[in-house]
């Protein structure tokens, strides 16, 4: 990288800085959970060292400006590891995953207590937690900080009765607002929207990733109801709802069987 950015490199890798390297890192982290989700190993390896290839370079950016540079990356997570594992790595053990969590969550909350008196920041459990996240992860990861404190639903089926209580909201406001253009609408949405994120997260879940995966479930069978009418010579445009909704009843069938 150093010999990249050098005026022996690449012009296009010196041009590069903080903000232009943002949406490529974002990029490459996604196309990391991609190949997660399809369980494609060997695209995995290949996406993890594109991803690396991202860190690499924010570390070279700040090295050249006398920040920090790689070693001290690898030297903070090592650290913050064995710090955060004194289950582990210290005396005492923990006997199941709960107790190495509630351990892990411990040492955290240390370290926020350490980190907000230092910067004066506050002291609220969501400080931290940072707004370029997806929105979905941003809600899980609300949802998860307030959970560190028992502040969360007992059981699944409490979030799926807040779902239906959102979904009643929402249809109550659609009454009021035929023409669909309210901000309570917006808002209610949203409510709807964050217990959906919830719940996942409750059922171990990520969030994102389900609904990457339901966009690539309606892409496969869209594409697949575009052949079908094709085959049956005809176009989507020219088909009615009831068509459309008879083939794709027979293709989600068919993914069944």
């Amino acid at each position: 990288m150093a010999h990249l950015r050098s005026p022996q490199g690449c012009p296009w890798d010196r041009e590069q800085d903080y903000d232009s390297v943002k949406g490529l890192l974002l990029e490459e982290a996604y196309e990391v959970v991609d190949t997660v989700n399809t369980r494609d190993f060997d695209a995995l390896e290949d996406e993890l060292g594109d991803l690396l290839f991202q860190v690499v370079l924010y570390a070279r950016l700040a090295e050249e400006e006398g920040r920090f540079n790689i070693d001290g990356v690898i030297e903070r997570v090592h650290a913050k590891l064995v710090r955060r594992h004194p289950h582990v790595f210290g005396d005492v053990r923990a006997r199941d995953a709960q107790e190495a969590l509630k351990s892990w969550l411990a040492v955290k909350e240390q370290e926020r207590g350490t980190q907000s008196a230092s910067r004066q920041t506050g002291d609220s459990l969501l400080d931290g937690i940072s707004g370029a996240l997806p929105a979905t992860l941003e809600a899980y990861e609300l949802g998860l900080r307030a959970s560190e404190v028992g502040f969360d639903w007992v059981k699944a089926e409490d979030l799926l009765d807040k779902i239906e209580e959102e979904l009643r909201e929402l249809r109550r406001e659609l009454a009021c607002h035929p023409e669909r253009s309210a901000p309570r609408i917006d808002e209610e949405v949203g409510d709807l929207l964050f217990a959906a994120a919830n719940l996942a997260r409750f059922l171990r879940s990520d969030p994102e990733s389900c609904l990457r995966r339901a966009n690539q479930k309606f892409q496969r069978r869209f594409r697949a109801l575009e052949r079908g009418m094709t085959e049956r010579g005809k176009k989507l445009r020219d088909c009615s709802l009831e068509e459309m909704e008879s083939l794709w009843n027979e293709l989600k069938a068919e993914e069944a069987k």
